[in-house]
């Protein structure tokens, strides 16, 4: 306990006993005075075990102290009863959302039940709402309906608001009047005065503008009708006193005048402002003088873009865009002393040379201004290419022999002068090509192609292998894809057999031994699907020549040449094929079929003949030969063919068509007695079992018949 004296109000002493064992006020800390701070004990943190239904994640730090809640009864009303949740404090689990659902959907159900009546009795009590307490537009709903039938001298005889005023209020009501302010009457003498503005360095030789508006805008209405009468008075042509207007034509020129809104104004007027500013900062800078003049341009002012196009000029004469863009806005006749401007100022500028030729009419000054150009760039590709495609074939061999002096390294050049001299010439040209460009597999192409249009297609693989060597050991060896792609030019420019070797010694590049039949035969696929069917032929004769006994890559080449090839060369490679896949009877019925399809008899029969001394068990084979004979009416060669067949294969279907060609020669006898021998060998035959039956029935023995199914 501690004592202390207080003095009261009246000025009384009074002895007073703090106990200090009565809880603190809130908030207090012991010694804050003094400067103490507060410290946190056990007891205000709470016990260190870990409430149930904590997360894992506040396992450090104490957890905040829920709310109780209050369950009083002023906390509950009869109809919604508790304020709080009851279970709020419980944990929400699945289950409990499985619940929510269901009651959800149950309450929707209900709803929707219920929808209707109370959607009727909505509308029911809106009705009563209305009639009770109507809006004013629906209670003079009758009186609006009713104005239709008002005429218009009862609707002009309807008297004025406030007309019904009298007396001095009526006299005071049209007596009032107010001071003009001045700004009123000064506006009003500026709508009858007429101005013209003559802005300085703008408009005709004269300096005046069209671009100062008119301020009095009568004026701006009689000279607007002015203009319209002049342009229809020049679309027009009198014909005994009537005028014919050309519509077509006055639309077109309608259509033509451009009408810019208020927001395209407002840009081009933010765009200027920008330029403007961008030339001032840098007055050398070509780009914004260009900008600028193409603003000016599309916003109709076509002297003021042409003015800044003389001050860039000026300003960056060693820019060749400049004066192009200048010579473009004056026209013809104006960009020829432009451009001869240019040339001074830029000698240098390939551009600006070819667009001064492009602008003579006439061939022979358009090759003098190329031949001067010539003269200060002798160098230039382009130059040399403009002016050789203006001489004739005599002359152009010449320049081409200048040009590939002066531009050694331009591979165009020197092709478009070997195509121009004969072959050894262009042979001696090819060679020097190769010595100044080393580098340029298409100088090698050139020169196979060359080989081949000379005779001498034979070299056409050498030069290959050699070129694929050169360019390697100047480290430029082309990818594959590039050396097919050539090889498809080759085709469509006429050189089969340098597409041919080209193919050949492309298609091993960059593919695995174990891949190569794959790859290439769907290259070959590719080539096809391209329309390039010469590179699919070289492509199908080099994988043959790496797999010569693979049927199926025999069979792909046949298939191909049948399509887009051409007889001749279909049987070739088909004897080719039997050659090396001797035992594989689709190649040799193949050119079989071939020779029959083109009438030659004996050399099928030849053929059919190769094919019983290599596949002499042959079903298929034999087959064959029998139907070869049959066809052509040479019945005892078929049936000495079957009785061969019957010997070396004797299959079911050997024995079933012996029986079929005597049913069809009408030899019953030997059609049972054959059908009876099969069966000696082919006993579970039903076929061979159904012929001879049907032969005895026919025959009229029915119990044999009947024995024999």
């Amino acid at each position: 306990h501690d004592s202390q004296i207080e003095i009261s109000e009246d000025g009384t002493c009074e002895m007073t006993t703090r106990n200090f064992n009565t809880k603190p006020p809130p908030n207090y800390v012991a010694g804050l005075g003094r400067g103490a701070t507060g410290f946190t004990t056990r007891s205000d943190i709470g016990p260190a075990r870990m409430q149930p239904g904590a997360e894992a994640g506040s396992m450090g730090a104490p957890s905040a102290p829920q709310k109780p809640q209050d369950l009083s009864e002023t906390k509950f009303d009869q109809f919604s009863g508790y304020e709080e949740r009851l279970f709020g404090d419980t944990p929400y689990e699945e289950d409990d959302k499985a619940a929510d659902e269901v009651w959800d959907q149950v309450d929707a159900q209900l709803d929707k039940r219920r929808k209707a009546r109370r959607e009727a009795r909505e509308q029911e009590e809106l009705a009563k709402f209305r009639a009770s307490r109507p809006k004013l537009q629906h209670q003079f709903a009758d009186l609006k309906r009713e104005l239709e039938t008002v005429s218009y001298a009862e609707w002009e005889a309807l008297p004025e608001p406030g007309a019904h005023i009298k007396g001095a209020q009526a006299a005071k009501r049209h007596e009032r009047f107010t001071k003009a302010p001045d700004t009123l009457l000064a506006g009003a003498k500026r709508q009858l005065e007429t101005e013209t503005m003559v802005a300085p360095g703008e408009g005709g030789p004269s300096g005046a503008s069209t671009d100062a508006p008119l301020a009095d805008l009568k004026s701006l209405g009689l000279a607007r009708n002015s203009v319209l009468s002049v342009k229809l008075d020049l679309a027009g042509d009198s014909v005994s006193g009537q005028t014919v207007v050309d519509p077509k034509g006055y639309l077109t020129d309608l259509a033509s005048v451009k009408v810019s809104s208020e927001a395209e104004i407002g840009d081009i007027k933010k765009a200027r402002l920008l330029l403007d500013s961008v030339r001032q900062t840098n007055p050398s800078h070509a780009p914004a003088w260009i900008a600028s003049a193409r603003l000016e341009e599309v916003a109709g002012k076509m002297s003021k873009a042409i003015g800044l196009m003389k001050e860039a000029c000026r300003a960056c004469p060693g820019s060749e865009d400049v004066w192009l863009e200048a010579a473009r806005l004056h026209g013809t006749g104006n960009a020829k002393l432009i451009l001869a401007e240019a040339v001074r100022a830029v000698p240098t500028s390939v551009k600006v040379w070819l667009h001064a030729a492009s602008l003579e009419e006439d061939e022979r000054l358009r090759r003098l201004v190329l031949r001067k150009a010539l003269e200060v760039l002798p160098n230039s590709v382009k130059l040399w290419q403009a002016a050789i495609d203006l001489e004739s074939p005599e002359d152009a061999k010449l320049m081409l022999a200048r040009a590939v002096e002066c531009v050694p390294h331009s591979v165009d050049m020197w092709l478009a002068h070997a195509r121009l001299e004969n072959y050894d010439a262009a042979r001696k040209v090819l060679n020097r090509a190769l010595t100044a460009v080393p580098t340029e597999p298409l100088i090698w192409i050139a020169a196979i192609k060359l080989e081949e249009a000379n005779g001498h297609g034979e070299q056409c693989d050498a030069l290959v292998v050699r070129a694929m060597k050169w360019l390697a050991q100047h480290e430029a060896e082309p990818e594959r894809e590039l050396w097919i792609e050539e090889a498809h030019a080759a085709e469509r420019a006429g050189a089969p057999l340098t597409c041919h070797a080209i193919v050949k010694a492309a298609l091993p590049i960059g593919v695995e031994p174990e891949d190569r039949r794959r790859i290439w035969l769907d290259d070959a696929e590719t080539f096809v699907n391209r329309g390039a069917f010469e590179c699919a032929r070289a492509t199908f004769a080099t994988c043959l020549a790496a797999f010569p006994t693979k049927r199926s890559v025999w069979e792909r080449a046949a298939a191909h040449e049948r399509a887009h090839g051409s007889r001749e060369a279909l049987e070739a490679l088909l004897r080719r094929a039997v050659e090396y896949c001797p035992r594989a009877e689709g190649l040799w019925l193949m050119a079989a079929a071939e020779r029959r399809k083109a009438g030659d008899l004996p050399g099928a029969r030849a053929v059919l003949t190769d094919a019983f001394r290599a596949n002499g068990t042959s079903e298929l084979v034999w087959l064959a030969g029998v139907q070869l004979e049959f066809e052509v009416g040479e019945h005892e060669r078929a049936r000495t063919l079957l009785a061969r067949a019957r010997e070396r294969a004797g299959t079911e279907q050997v024995w079933l068509r012996s029986v079929r060609l005597e049913q069809a020669l009408a030899d019953v006898a030997a059609a049972h007695a054959l059908a009876t021998g099969g069966l000696q060998v082919h006993a579970r035959s039903a076929e061979l079992h159904a012929a001879k039956a049907a032969i005895e029935l026919g025959r009229g023995e029915v119990e044999a018949g009947r024995a024999t199914y």
